[in-house]
């Protein structure tokens, strides 16, 4: 699965309209790399996994997080405003019976702001169909095997909402600081193709 990536029809697609828009005075290449710079600058799992160890250590930002995650992003210094308009972020749990991945059809969904680039994979025609149809095997390949009786639960990202995993704290984790538990944190796990 990893070594898939068939996006190209997309990238060229992409890569046509950069170049009409350049013909047509609407916009220069400076222009869009500046904006691509801006949009990619603090983007980092990094983000993601600081919202998950502030979680894991404070049970009231956990509540406010899952009850409305973009009116809690500001606690820790983030949001989801940006572009035309807010996209509305949904941070789903992942428990000891129930099992939460990501997806986005339309491969344009992804909160590079929270997770980072997206992985070569998960733009995939690969991924993006087998997920939804087969889940639990998509994961075993990932290596992430689940017992028989979790029940797996696949978010497909839109224009509008944006998903965010709030992966399982690990045992053994009790007394380490924010830093320490945001360290552990992948952007696999954040997307729910990984434990943490």
């Amino acid at each position: 699965m990893s070594g898939e990536h068939t996006s190209t029809p997309v990238a060229a697609r992409v890569r046509q309209l950069e170049a009409r828009l350049t013909e047509a005075g609407v916009v220069t290449e400076e222009q869009l790399d500046a904006a691509l710079a801006a949009m990619l600058k603090g983007a980092s799992p990094v983000n993601g996994a600081r919202i998950v160890a502030r979680a894991w250590t404070g049970p009231g930002f956990r509540e406010r997080l899952l009850a409305d995650a973009n009116a809690a992003l500001p606690e820790v210094g983030l949001s989801m405003a940006g572009g035309i308009q807010e996209q509305r972020l949904k941070v789903v749990e992942n428990t000891a019976t129930t099992h939460h991945v990501l997806v986005c059809t339309l491969c344009s969904c992804y909160p590079i702001g929270l997770l980072g680039p997206s992985p070569s994979w998960y733009k995939s025609e690969a991924y993006r169909s087998r997920v939804v149809r087969e889940p639990r095997a998509v994961l075993a390949e990932f290596g992430l095997e689940l017992p028989g009786d979790t029940t797996i639960t696949v978010w497909d990202s839109s224009a509008e909402s944006r998903y965010m995993v709030l992966p399982r704290r690990p045992e053994g984790t009790e007394g380490r600081s924010e830093a320490e538990l945001a360290a552990l944190v992948t952007r696999e796990g954040l997307i729910g193709t990984a434990a943490v």
